[in-house]
């Protein structure tokens, strides 16, 4: 399937594409202007990492041979894989792994 190495590039390349587009999201909720009070602010934000730690335990936590195919799939599906990072994977994973909208 995917070499421990070449999974812990991806789950670190792709972690930290991740936790910038979070950390943006964050940024924009703290000045958003559509929720009038800290507390309200507070609670977008709360719900908002909340939601970001289940997509984060979805992508990469518990790494398996059985589920490697399955998380690279989602992390190219969610645009945090880039063709540059999986050049020197086999054909057959690379097609198996294709995001859905490249099928």
């Amino acid at each position: 399937m995917i070499s421990e190495s070449d999974w812990k590039k991806f789950k670190k390349a792709a972690l930290e594409r991740f936790c910038g587009s979070i950390l943006q999201d964050i940024s924009e909720g703290l000045t958003c202007s559509d929720i009038p009070t800290n507390h309200g602010r507070y609670h977008y934000l709360y719900k908002l990492i909340e939601n970001y730690d289940k997509q984060i335990a979805l992508l990469f936590d518990d790494h398996s041979r059985a589920k490697a195919a399955m998380q690279l799939m989602m992390l190219r599906e969610a645009g945090l894989v880039d063709e540059a990072d999986i050049q020197g994977l086999s054909e057959e994973l690379k097609e198996r792994t294709k995001p859905m909208n490249q099928v």
